[in-house]
């Protein structure tokens, strides 16, 4: 994997936690990154922690957002947790949803959330 961020397997997910500053280059690497894991990995889920994170612009949230819905097309299911509420107001205030993407306060959660039938939280 070419990008600062690490992508581990864990049971039969994946988990990767963002742990720098998102720049437009290095989310873009990310998500090529996180789709070729999925590819070589066949991972069922997807725990993408943001919980380091102070602020998302749009086209960040987009790219998260575009990560999980392109893991989905390859039968992947995807959990982002870890938003602070200001980045949710933030996302709220711009009129950026997350729309198609699962959501989880933790990793502990997002991880559950994947362990359950869809639906469930």
């Amino acid at each position: 994997m070419g990008g600062p961020i690490p992508i581990l397997k864990v049971g039969p997910n994946l988990l990767t936690t963002i742990h720098v500053e998102l720049t437009d280059t290095i989310a873009e690497v990310f998500q090529q990154d996180v789709l070729r894991a999925i590819e070589r990995t066949g991972a069922g889920g997807l725990v993408i922690d943001i919980s380091v994170l102070e602020e998302v612009d749009t086209y960040v949230a987009r790219v998260l957002a575009d990560t999980g819905r392109m893991a989905a097309l390859m039968g992947t299911r995807s959990v982002l947790v870890g938003m602070r509420p200001e980045v949710a107001a933030t996302l709220v205030r711009m009129g950026y949803g997350m729309e198609g993407v699962e959501t989880a306060l933790d990793v502990d959660r997002g991880i559950a959330r994947l362990a359950s039938p869809r639906g469930d939280r």
